[in-house]
């Protein structure tokens, strides 16, 4: 695999030509949305198909890849567009296999709302493991609120393989964090009865695999509470064969100087999980200082102290698409950003003509640009160099695999980089 970062003069053209790999498949595989004007800066991933094969009359799926002796969902990896559509073109060719080795297989977990469009989840369910749907909110009551209907989500993820896992949290629909609620589950043993007591009849009623439990803000003083509370979850729910996820969100220090972990015993609340997710959305939060979106080196901090604590092979490494754009000058806890998807940034580089920067340290791409009102402003955002450096920790620390927040967009460059390098474990 080579990850190309376009320069000056070049065009869409001259890198398929020095390639020698057609527009379209560059396109295709890369999600490129600005072909006609590429930013300087912007990544392209180069990789050779090893075997296509080209439609006739009649060919299916099931067909090509009987004679191929790879699975459909190996096609549906490697032609994302064929996804969408119940036939084949005859004449249109289409990748069997890539000229990659494949020597370890991972699994993924993709976090996504029940409003999620169907055509961009049947595109991303065949690169999943696991799909957290996020649809349920716990009260102080001991209620489960549903936020839609994810029965249509459940069976989907079921027909393509995939483990639907019921996320849990105290997160409200528009995003807040419910500290009170928090607070009151992790210090009323009657509450958590009747949350346990909820979650297992959904469970049961929609044919989830497992439960994703999340509580924002772990820390020192509330560590054994939480641990009991997941004690008391893990004699109900793994009796009836259930598995448990955890989702934590280390807690960080953001600042002008950088980013510090605060370092937490999670041997403690291992011993009642199967998997825990390390998750840190806070990392980039519109009211957060500037900078880059899950940095690898403050991932490799985490790692390092966590693999010391619970088994590497039962950590799912999270990460996300989006990417944060600041007004400047900055204003701690006035100044807002907004979030905004990879191929915005770079449709933002690509019509001012602003070269993208890269920082090595948290391999991560950024910029500066005015907008129309004359305000400066500071874009951080993800491209394949971040995608590669952080689907590496995976081999590096023997990691189960990666977890996506959020699935709700299709970034057609991030998952040709897992496909053409990892094998997608299906339970």
């Amino acid at each position: 695999m080579i990850i190309h970062v376009v320069q000056p003069g070049e065009t869409i053209v001259s890198i398929s030509e020095y390639y020698h790999i057609p527009v379209d498949r560059l396109i295709i595989e890369n999600g490129i949305t600005n072909p006609d004007n590429l930013a300087i800066g912007q990544t392209i991933v180069i990789v050779q198909p090893e075997t296509v094969y080209t439609v006739r009359a009649g060919d299916t799926l099931q067909s090509i890849a009987k004679q191929y002796s790879v699975t459909v969902m190996d096609l549906l990896r490697n032609n994302p567009t064929l996804s969408d559509r119940n036939y084949l073109n005859p004449g249109e060719t289409i990748v069997i296999t890539y000229q990659t080795k494949k020597t370890r297989t991972i699994a993924t977990n993709g976090y996504t709302f029940s409003y999620i469009d169907k055509a961009v989840l049947k595109k991303t369910l065949p690169y999943l493991t696991y799909l957290s749907i996020f649809n349920y909110t716990a009260t102080d009551k001991g209620e489960i609120i549903p936020a839609g209907d994810d029965t249509e989500l459940v069976q989907m993820a079921l027909s393509y393989g995939v483990a639907p896992i019921m996320f849990v949290s105290t997160i409200t629909q528009d995003g807040k964090i419910n500290r009170r609620t928090n607070y009151n589950i992790l210090n009323d043993s009657l509450i958590q009865d009747l949350l346990i007591e909820n979650s297992l009849q959904i469970l049961k009623n929609k044919g989830y695999y497992g439960i994703n439990i999340y509580i924002e803000e772990i820390s020192f003083h509330n560590l054994d509470k939480l641990s009991a509370y997941l004690k008391k979850a893990s004699d109900i729910f793994h009796p009836e064969g259930y598995q448990i996820f955890i989702t934590i969100t280390p807690v960080t220090n953001i600042n002008t100087s950088g980013i510090s972990l605060e370092e937490l015993n999670y041997t403690e609340l291992f011993q009642y999980v199967d998997k825990i997710i390390f998750a840190s959305y806070d990392w980039a939060t519109t009211f957060g200082y500037p900078s880059s979106i899950f940095p690898v080196n403050i991932l490799i901090n985490l790692l390092n102290y966590a693999v010391s604590n619970i088994p590497s092979e039962d950590i799912l490494l999270g990460f996300t698409t989006v990417g944060y754009d600041w007004e400047l000058p900055y204003i701690p806890g006035v100044t807002g950003a907004n979030i905004i998807s990879n191929d915005g940034a770079i449709q933002i580089a690509a019509i001012n003509n602003i070269p993208i920067q890269f920082n090595e340290t948290a391999q991560s791409p950024y910029f500066y640009y005015m907008d129309s009102d004359g305000i400066l402003h500071v874009i951080w955002f993800n491209d394949a160099r971040s995608f590669q450096a952080q689907t590496m920790l995976v081999t590096q620390y023997n990691l189960l695999g990666l977890s996506l927040w959020t699935i709700m967009k299709f970034n057609a460059q991030m998952w040709f980089i897992i496909n053409t390098q990892y094998n997608i474990q299906k339970l």
